[in-house]
């Protein structure tokens, strides 16, 4: 009989770590490719996502970069055209991510669990929709491809740790082309 409660505690606990490693999940790259590959694997550590800045130019995302609790990834891509910036609020993730691209990527959207949605660049081309698979899951990181402008986007969810602190500035932040704050 101990036996068996023993066989059943341990099938319940692998169950359980089974549950819980699903809630990480990869949303596709989106977009035609090329260039050199960027990864903000990693920088998920420094805390969840407080802010973006996208580069827009001519109908195209230029450029990106995001900022993990207080650090700043990598910037990818030109620095052609205009450099919109959004922060986060405290405790607000992005939840949702669409966007558009053809030969690159023509536009970004974010939405967060606050119901807010962070526009950046100009709808046109191939419609892509990305969201976790685990509900309680937000963006942690992203990946892709970019040369002079960002050829593909790859979308990295996950819940956030409950040890980390939540880091933002206010919501001063620039709009974007649809008025997105």
């Amino acid at each position: 009989m101990w036996t068996f409660m023993l066989l059943g505690l341990l099938c319940a606990s692998a169950s359980a770590s089974a549950i819980q490693a699903r809630s990480s999940s990869y949303s596709r790259e989106y977009g035609s490719g090329g260039g050199e590959r960027f990864s903000h694997s990693g920088l998920q550590l420094e805390g969840p996502i407080t802010a973006i800045r996208v580069r827009v130019y001519s109908f195209n995302i230029a450029g990106l970069q995001v900022r993990y609790g207080q650090v700043w990834s990598d910037y990818v891509g030109s620095n052609l055209g205009d450099l919109e910036e959004i922060f986060l609020h405290p405790g607000e993730s992005v939840i949702e991510v669409s966007g558009t691209y053809r030969n690159y990527l023509k536009s970004l959207n974010f939405f967060t669990n606050n119901g807010r949605y962070l526009s950046f660049g100009k709808d046109s081309g191939v419609i892509f929709y990305a969201v976790p698979l685990d509900i309680d899951a937000v963006l942690r990181f992203i990946s892709g491809q970019a040369g002079l402008f960002i050829t593909a986007i790859g979308l990295h969810w996950d819940t956030i740790p409950e040890t980390t602190p939540a880091t933002a500035e206010p919501a001063s932040s620039v709009a974007g082309p649809r008025g997105g704050v």
